[in-house]
């Protein structure tokens, strides 16, 4: 055998200039053995360069996932300090004015957190303001998504693993900061509690089953805690993930631009550019709220103290996301029904089924949009919220009944801090609850209608520049700056739904059609959002070539080129 033959056996690689060659390292042999076993290579070849679009908007969606992973990391910190339990103890830590205080184990393990473990009040505030910065990302991350309309087809089931996301956030923060077991956390279970025991029949069971008895018992923290360490966290961990698989899958929307199409992403690819920009970010999100949990107060529970059910503290507010559920409540009138001998909280039960109903309304909405156009077609192009007035004047009118009720959820303190009467501010809440949100919906589609005028006279005039022209006759004109390909482009890529029509009330031979009532209700809909004076039409190529051939407008309306 040559000595060229016996240096290109197995594991070997022919330099062809008859040398040993060189052994392949230990993180290439540790890829390949992986790579034949899992098919790494494939996968890591075929996502690694995935390409993501690259604007401001779509760091909302980054903020909830970077939060969450810090909520993780915190949570697990503190599991190893905290002690979820009901039983009753004398205070003897390092914080003098509760020394002798009787409390439960819950709550002086807080305590203790936050004044005896070293660093343990920095990582229970960023905890706490990860969590509001989670929720309230989410809910920004969702109207993004919802005004552009990127939860169509094929994306309506990420959609609701959003939605549900979203839901279960807020479950997870009420569980949570029902934890330390302090005076406001102890008055936010009293609140859940009487909400459960206001549904007829079965709420006086499911609260002896919630707490093991009458309130408050010993049993409701320990079983919080599993809710809120394991339950939710694990079913949201998994949500998350799924969430992820399917914006690899789908493959990420982007706004209408030059070369940008249904069937191409036009951006960065994931590996390198975007996952240093990720990872960039994401500390960027951690140091900020290690900054807010260092200089902002939040939960200060040893100033609150421990939860007594004979005392309520005043001010008691539940954390922001929240607050609109409890506004529901203050705000409705105090109606309950007896009849043989058993009583129903009408002002207690018709808040706490409307909250799911809000709630709910924004999940079915694309499946009611998709049933309303019978679009069947996949949407990789993000909408600009003024290019669909209907659908933006809803989203609109929901985040202002969102914020009508937080209002009523804090009337109180808006009472005493601008020295307002607390009847007259929820009358107040009374009445926007029914008016506030169609006024929102109707100011806001006149506004997105008024931005498609403006649009429509760009693209056919040009951006006014301020500069005044006399031209020859007399008259004189303001001089535009003609658009360039690419803007025009963008301001008229989008479609302009058509409502649904029935058709006619008889057929060829002059005989009745049946129209189903579903038909009849979908195109009454459709009108509603599609109809006349619903969208402005876009300028056509004709009257574009009309306005710049010197017979549509002045020649005034050109730029540098003017004529």
């Amino acid at each position: 055998m040559s000595e060229r033959a016996r240096n290109t056996g197995p594991g070997k690689r022919d330099t062809g200039l008859g040398k040993r060659p060189a052994e392949p390292g230990k993180g290439e042999r540790v890829a390949d053995w992986a790579d034949g076993r899992l098919g790494v290579h494939t996968l890591a070849k075929s996502q690694m360069r995935k390409i993501f679009p690259d604007h401001w908007s779509f760091m909302f969606g980054e903020i909830c996932l970077y939060s969450f992973l810090i909520l993780i990391l915190t949570g697990v910190w503190l599991t190893l300090f905290f002690e979820p339990s009901g039983m009753e103890v004398e205070y003897n830590g390092t914080y003098e004015p509760l020394k002798g205080v009787m409390m439960t184990r819950a709550y002086e393990s807080t305590v203790d957190i936050s004044m005896e473990v070293r660093g343990g009040l920095l990582i229970r505030q960023i905890h706490h303001w990860a969590a509001l910065v989670f929720v309230a990302a989410m809910l920004v991350h969702m109207m993004r998504v919802f005004f552009t309309g990127a939860f169509r087809k094929p994306r309506e089931i990420n959609w609701l693993f959003g939605w549900t996301l979203l839901m279960l956030g807020l479950i997870t923060g009420l569980t949570g900061y029902s934890l330390p077991d302090d005076l406001l956390s102890g008055t936010g279970i009293r609140f859940a509690q009487g909400a459960i025991l206001s549904i007829p029949v079965v709420g006086t069971y499911l609260s002896f089953f919630l707490f093991g008895g009458e309130f408050p018992g010993t049993d409701i923290i320990p079983r919080l805690f599993a809710v809120h360490v394991l339950l939710l966290p694990g079913i949201m961990l998994g949500l998350v993930v799924a969430h992820l698989i399917l914006v690899f899958y789908h493959k990420h929307t982007q706004f209408a631009g030059p070369g940008r199409t249904e069937r191409n992403v036009v951006g960065a690819p994931f590996l390198p550019i975007y996952i240093a920009k990720a990872g960039g970010f994401f500390f960027l999100v951690f140091g900020v709220l290690a900054m807010m949990g260092a200089i902002a107060t939040i939960n200060p529970v040893w100033a609150l103290g421990p939860y007594r059910p004979d005392l309520v503290g005043t001010g008691a507010q539940p954390d922001w996301y929240l607050g609109f559920s409890e506004g529901l409540i203050r705000v409705m009138p105090s109606w309950e029904i007896n009849a043989w001998g058993h009583t129903l909280q009408l002002g207690v039960f018709i808040p706490f089924a409307l909250f799911p109903l809000i709630m709910a309304a924004i999940a079915v909405y694309p499946f009611i949009e998709s049933w309303v156009t019978k679009d069947r077609r996949e949407h990789h192009i993000a909408e600009r919220p003024r290019n669909a007035p209907t659908r933006t004047g809803l989203g609109v009118a929901w985040l202002v009944l969102y914020g009508v009720l937080m209002v009523g959820g804090g009337n109180d303190l808006w009472a005493t801090h601008f020295h307002l009467s607390i009847n007259a501010i929820t009358w107040f809440v009374r009445l926007a609850f029914f008016l506030a949100p169609p006024l929102a919906f109707v100011v806001t589609r006149r506004i997105c209608l008024g931005l498609q005028r403006s649009d429509r006279e760009k693209v056919l005039h040009g951006r006014e520049t301020g500069t005044i022209k006399r031209l020859p006759h007399g008259e004189y004109v303001e001089v535009h700056q003609p658009l360039s390909q690419a803007e025009r482009y963008r301001l008229t890529a989008h479609e302009q739904q058509r409502p649904y029509e029935v058709g006619p009330a008889v057929d060829a031979n002059g005989v009745a059609r049946k129209v189903p009532r579903s038909d009849r209700l979908r195109a009454r809909l459709s009108r509603a959002m599609y109809g006349a004076g619903t969208q402005v039409p876009k300028p056509t190529v004709e009257e574009y070539r009309q306005v710049h051939s010197g017979h549509g407008g002045h020649g005034g309306h050109s730029g540098e080129g003017d004529h």
